[in-house]
Formats: C-alpha cells, structure tokens, sequence
C-alpha cells in the first residue's frame, strides 16, 4: 500500500512520529481485508470484531516529511481464532519499521475468541 508523510505524521524535527507506523500498518491491514472482500464495517455488523493481541515492532531508520513510503502485509500464520502478519514500512524498498502483528477473532460484544467467519477462514487457510 502506497503512502506519503504529511506534516500530520512527523514531530517538530520533521520525522514521523513512532505511533504512526503503527496506524499505516493499520490502515494496510484493513486494505488487505478489503481486497479479500471484507470490511471492517461488515465485520462489526456481524458482531466480529478485529483486534491487536500482540505487537513486536522494529524500527530502524526514521521516515521523514514528504517521504513516499509502502506498506506491506502478508499472512505468516493462522490458527482458530488468531494470525499473524508480518508487515513492514519501507522507503524505496529499503525497511524502515517492521512488525509482527497478531490479531485475534473475537465477540464484538463479549470481547471473547471466536472462530473466523467460514468466508474469511477459506481466505486465511486458502
């Protein structure tokens, strides 16, 4: 997923503050539920939501003001009711931030594990 740094994004010194690759890695994880025909809308209709279990993170270089960035997202595990994705934030190919994220399937209202939807698990097991 393509992204620009806008003065939004960066401290005072003009490098992206460290939450906001966070929030593109965020925002590629929703694409990537996108492109496999899933929204995050639909997902809390249906009483599932999407949530951040654990998060390891890596920085090593700074992005900064006006830098023209990609973020990646690739499934690296699954299992009932959680997966991992290994995402990184990079420049010109180079990483400049890279994570592993796990997300876990659960009850919009009870906060607990559930299994994916059929739809979504064909999509993670496929």
């Amino acid at each position: 997923m393509p992204l620009r740094v806008y003065i939004e994004d960066t401290d005072a010194g003009g490098i992206v503050y460290y939450v906001n690759y966070l929030k593109y890695m965020e925002r590629a994880r929703s694409e990537w539920l996108r492109q496999h025909g899933f929204t995050q809308r639909e997902l809390l209709a249906a009483g599932i939501q999407l949530v951040v279990h654990r998060l390891d993170c890596r920085y090593a270089k700074p992005a900064r003001l006006d830098d023209d960035l990609s973020v990646t997202v690739a499934v690296e595990s699954s299992g009932r009711c959680r997966l991992r994705f290994a995402q990184s934030v990079m420049r010109d190919g180079e990483p400049l931030c890279e994570a592993q994220v796990d997300i876990a399937c659960v009850d919009a209202t009870r906060l607990k594990p559930i299994p994916w939807p059929p739809a979504l698990a064909a999509v993670l097991n496929g």
